[in-house]
């Protein structure tokens, strides 16, 4: 059976005047199963309010547009209010209860990638919530909900019925929220904007990486994560991951071309990608991007905390580690052409500038 590699878009799962969800179904995009990936969005309007839940997959997510509130209960501990931006990326391992909040004009989106090798269905989160006409509050009857909490009836009966919206509501303008703490923003999310940069080439493109060293609790999630920001019509050197992840990769911003190369030299995927689309590379299976005039900025999560990528093209190549014996032999060229091909991309590294 061939691969269907194709980008797509996500699709709306339910929603109202506070704002929606959005996810990518694996049976329109049938790596997300094959591979264990779940793929979502949250988009909150002015006082949306993303109601407490939990979700049966570790996950990162990542704020693709505007600022808000966090609401973070990692298992047996106290509870952290982030103050939440465009760029931040935020590892949300097993067991965390999340909440989300959004009280500023502009839309609040966010992206959630992360593993469904233990979720109720492969290629999906399964979020369960704690209030909401399906919460579990609800699901539960008045003589174990009196009981657990120490209530009178009339009370739960109250709490039960008031529970009309599902996952999302609009907050009145007069309902007072946590303020966010500025010291509970350390260790739990980083800004891939602004944090130091892992790869810096001039008119080519820019990379910073998450892993275990800049956010530990990626390693608690199994996940790595990137954001890769590639000038006007440069190129990223055709590479692969070399320690068996696979790389699931959304377009941020701007567009570009792809192509993927896998088994037998086949080329599996070339296409032009857009913001919104989702594409995900399998293991092994070499990718290259060339970017629009405009550039190009994807964010990444990689199916290991610390991964490993092999370029085939640039300063850290293979190609350059092989001998000119080796290179010769190998594409069965004379020693001319062989000179000819190893001298090009001495420099350069993983992004290449335009040709002049």
């Amino acid at each position: 059976m061939e691969l269907d590699l194709t980008p797509k878009l996500a699709k709306k799962l339910y929603g109202g005047d506070g704002g929606a969800y959005y996810a990518w179904c694996p049976n329109e995009l049938p790596m997300l199963r094959e591979g264990n990936i779940g793929a979502a969005k949250l988009a909150l309007e002015k006082n949306g309010f993303a109601l407490p839940r939990y979700s049966d997959s570790a996950k990162v997510a990542y704020v693709l547009q505007g600022s808000g509130v966090a609401g973070i209960v990692l298992p047996e501990k106290e509870e952290k209010v982030l103050p939440i931006k465009k760029g931040d990326a935020i590892a949300l391992p097993f067991g965390v209860v999340t909440w989300w909040y959004n009280k500023e004009d502009t839309e609040l989106v966010v992206l959630f990638l992360g593993d469904t090798s233990k979720a109720h269905k492969s290629g999906s989160f399964t979020d369960f919530f704690l209030t909401g006409s399906n919460g579990i509050f609800t699901g539960f009857s008045t003589e174990f909900v009196s009981r657990a909490w120490d209530l009178e009836e009339s009370v739960v009966k109250t709490l039960v019925g008031s529970q009309s919206k599902t996952g999302i509501v609009k907050l009145d303008p007069s309902c007072k929220m946590p303020e966010p703490k500025k010291e509970h923003y350390n260790g739990m999310a980083l800004n891939c904007e602004e944090a130091p940069l892992d790869v810096d080439i001039k008119d080519g493109g820019k990379v910073v990486v998450l892993n275990t060293k800049n956010l530990p609790l990626v390693g608690e999630v199994g996940l790595g994560a990137d954001l890769v920001r590639l000038n006007g019509k440069a190129m990223c050197s055709p590479g692969f991951s070399c320690d068996s992840a696979l790389q699931v990769t959304y377009i941020v911003r701007g567009s570009g071309r792809v192509q993927v190369v896998g088994v037998d030299g086949k080329r599996v995927l070339e296409t032009t990608i857009k913001a919104g689309n989702l594409f995900i590379v399998p293991r092994f299976f070499v990718v290259s991007k060339i970017a629009d005039p405009d550039g190009m900025d994807w964010f990444s999560i990689i199916t290991t905390p610390n991964p490993i990528f092999t370029h085939l093209a640039g300063r850290t190549s293979v190609w350059k580690a092989l001998s000119p014996e080796v290179l010769q032999a190998a594409f069965g060229v004379p020693p001319d052409v062989e000179q000819k091909f190893s001298s090009k991309r001495k420099a350069e590294e993983i992004f290449f500038p335009p040709p002049n």
